[in-house]
């Protein structure tokens, strides 16, 4: 596992305070018991908060190259090395579908998706015609803006010189700087608000349960979910802070138990579903609660999305209750719909309090939050296409033992999807996790696929009206009754259709990144 131990203070410039606190935390926990945030010595690894802190802030060239190279090389040398694995379960997965009679491990996956195959490459080719001009564009505005401002290395900018110079630009473009913005955006002020969003919409009420259930970490919280009589219809753990030694990164909600009439004590009552949500924000250190960026309030938002739809399924039956029996290409719809609330201006400033004064963000602050949404949006969209197409290529086209290695498909697809050409020694495969040892195998391309849905069914809050508290509460209701409620006891095109009224469309997506003009009525 990687880590580096630094003791120049020169060699952390740029790294924000609340970084460099956790940094000097972990170091004293390696034996440098003395290690403070201003002097170190700081250990730096490659947990999310630690990784993206040097990637978007470290001045220290070299420290985001080495960084970024340990990043990108993970679990790919040694007796850590993932490759003789990935080979072995794609020989496997074909293996499957030749006896299951199909030609790839991909035309199964498909079986239990919204889409096929060559519907899901068409959405890939639609997106990227959307995006790559605008990535271009990006590229242009980010190499313009590092001349402008002496970089050595503004003529060669290279992969660990992306975030660092995307941060400066959104900073001078937008007025804006995620350290500023931090500690209007405590953990505890961000839950706060998502539980009176949630209790507008879905008609819920939220209460901390702590005690009512063991807990395997002290900082985990338990939550019961009330309907509106008051009877608990749902719980949920919360486990928010990175612990890099014992919890891998992300942020993800798991089942506990699901609902379900079979499985219940009696086999004629209801057990009610439970689920655990977790994240890696920041932790808290000793004078400062976990202070947060847009990003990580909108991870925070994205898990509660998954939660609510397994805990206000209205199935009884355990198979098709909650996210179970969905097509997978559809799971995502509640968690990419709940991001959008994240970027609403009433909801910003509702979560958004000094922790200290209590003061509300600035309104100069929010807007400049709601403008940068767009920031990047053709590249932040390739990065995903290069994911999911190398993930379908993967699981359909490729060959275990074949003349092209899974490296090759890779920098192919890569060469469609970055800018940059990827290093050669890119081994992001190796911690590819979420096709791999997770359950997105030819099926990544699903995050695209259910954005698309996700916000057309957001449009269609905007079209009711966003400051029209009655028709907010019934169009949320509505949303509660179909998407989340009917689980996979209905087709998803069906649910949707019964949502909104008609087939979905790409146009909320593409306006929402910037990626389509918004037309503006005469």
């Amino acid at each position: 596992m990687f880590e580096k131990i630094i003791t120049d203070k020169k060699e952390v410039e740029g790294i924000p305070l609340t970084a460099l606190t956790v940094a000097a935390e972990k170091a004293v926990l390696k034996g440098y018991a003395k290690a403070t945030a201003d002097d170190g010595p700081w250990a730096i690894t490659l947990d999310g908060p630690s990784y993206r802190s040097v990637l978007q802030h470290s001045c220290n060239r070299s420290l985001r190259e080495e960084v970024y190279r340990a990043h990108v090389t993970r679990a790919s040398d040694g007796t850590l090395n993932n490759n003789p694995i990935i080979e072995r379960i794609l020989e496997l997965r074909l293996e499957k579908a030749k006896l299951l009679g199909y030609s790839n491990f991909a035309e199964v996956s498909m079986e239990t998706k919204m889409a096929t195959i060559d519907k899901a490459k068409d959405l890939l080719d639609k997106l990227h015609s959307a995006s790559w001009n605008p990535a271009i564009k990006d590229m242009e505005d980010l190499r313009n803006f590092a001349i402008a401002h002496g970089a050595e290395e503004a003529k060669d900018l290279n992969h660990w010189d992306i975030n660092f110079w995307s941060e400066r630009l959104r900073e001078s473009k937008y007025d804006i700087n995620e350290e500023e913005v931090r500690p209007y955006l405590s953990l505890p002020k961000v839950i706060d608000g998502l539980f009176k969003l949630t209790r507008k919409l879905f008609d819920i009420d939220i209460e901390p349960a702590d005690g009512a259930a063991p807990v395997w970490n002290k900082d985990v919280c338990f939550y019961k979910i009330n309907d509106c009589s008051g009877s608990p219809i749902a719980y949920f753990y919360f486990d928010p802070y990175s612990r890099p030694s014992e919890k891998r990164g992300g942020a993800w909600m798991d089942v506990v138990v699901g609902r379900t009439r079979v499985l219940s004590c009696d086999g004629a009552s209801t057990r009610l579903p439970i689920a655990h949500i977790v994240c890696n924000q920041t932790p808290p250190t000793q004078d400062k609660p976990s202070l947060m960026t847009i990003r990580e309030v909108e991870a925070v938002f994205h898990e509660f999305g998954h939660a609510v739809q397994h805990m206000l399924t209205k199935q009884d039956e355990g198979l098709v209750s909650g996210s179970k029996g969905i097509e997978w290409d559809a799971v995502e719809i509640p968690s990419q719909f709940m991001e959008n609330w994240c970027y609403q201006r009433d909801i910003i400033m509702s979560i958004a309090k000094h922790y200290e004064t209590g003061e509300s963000l600035p309104e100069d602050l929010c807007l400049s939050i709601l403008s940068a949404r767009t920031f990047r949006a053709g590249s932040q969209l390739l990065r995903q296409l290069r994911y999911a197409g190398v993930d379908l290529e993967l699981h359909s086209n490729y060959v275990p033992g074949g003349p092209e290695s899974i490296y090759d498909i890779d920098q192919r697809v890569g060469k469609k999807t970055h800018i940059i050409p990827l290093l050669p020694e890119d081994r992001f495969l190796c911690s590819f996790d979420h096709i791999f040892a997770d359950k997105y195998a030819a099926g990544y391309y699903s995050y695209q696929w259910a954005e698309v849905l996700a916000y057309d069914a957001f449009a269609a809050f905007e079209e009711a009206g966003l400051d029209n508290d009655q028709t907010l509460r019934e169009m949320g209701i509505r949303f509660r009754e179909t998407i989340l409620a009917l689980g996979g006891g209905k087709l998803p095109n069906e649910v949707f259709l019964e949502f909104r009224g008609r087939e979905p469309s790409p146009d909320a997506f593409l306006r929402y990144n910037g990626l389509l003009p918004t037309i503006i009525a005469a």
